[in-house]
């Protein structure tokens, strides 16, 4: 595939991005070693932007990040495409609305996904960030998209933005990469917190109409909301 000289450009300044926020999941603590991966979208073309397989985080410039088509081919770029290619890809295809993916093998939240037990919903923050309890999905294989497949199945059903796969780890989605960062740095917060307030006692679950109010709080008026 040949990519004009704009898609390039474009190309370009997401690599930059992504790269930079693959640093922010070792500012986190998110990510040891090679593990993990931020990938995305390219905006209009069936593109997306991908961390390279195997490659040490302080090595992770912009120039080291890889293009594929949304069935995990390469387009672009000199390295193999991470592992968890296909999976990216797979959500991409079938979830529109989502501009950015993140895996991740945080400590904590990897541990609720070792025993397959959703996170739930006994903060504030778990109910504006995630809108409930944060989901387990299905065990699956790495390598092809049976990974992508166990996340669409989850995030289908559900308002939160990350899942627990099961024995494997989180994986998170945003409209942009970005916010795809953000809910892996929550998830892996509140995983943390809600298994020290286990070890204290039994956690107080929200109501559903407490849980449905924060949340709508949080996406229309929390923050900087644009002039209208």
């Amino acid at each position: 595939m040949v990519l004009s000289t704009a898609v390039l450009d474009t190309v370009e300044q997401i690599c930059h991005t992504v790269a930079d926020l693959h640093g922010e999941l070792t500012r986190n603590e998110l990510v040891i070693w090679t593990a993990g991966n931020v990938s995305a979208r390219v905006p209009g073309e069936d593109l997306m932007v991908i961390k390279p397989s195997g490659v040490s985080y302080d090595e992770l410039g912009a120039e080291k990040m890889v293009v594929t088509d949304l069935y995990g081919e390469l387009v672009h770029g000199s390295l193999a495409p991470s592992s968890d290619t296909a999976a990216h890809a797979y959500v991409y295809r079938h979830m529109p609305e989502v501009g950015g993916v993140v895996h991740t093998h945080s400590t904590y939240a990897t541990a609720w996904a070792a025993r397959g037990e959703p996170i739930p919903c006994v903060l504030t923050m778990i109910a504006d960030e995630f809108g409930g309890e944060i989901p387990v999905g299905p065990f699956a294989m790495i390598g092809d998209d049976s990974i992508g497949r166990g996340i669409v199945e989850t995030l289908r059903g559900s308002r939160s933005p990350a899942v627990l796969m099961r024995n494997h780890g989180p994986f998170t989605v945003g409209k942009d990469a970005r916010s795809a960062v953000k809910a892996a740095v929550m998830v892996e917060d509140v995983a943390r917190t809600v298994h020290i307030a286990h070890q204290l006692g039994n956690p107080m679950p929200l109501k559903q109409e407490d849980i449905d109010r924060l949340h709508e709080r949080y996406r229309n008026v929390y923050g900087q909301q644009e002039a209208r």
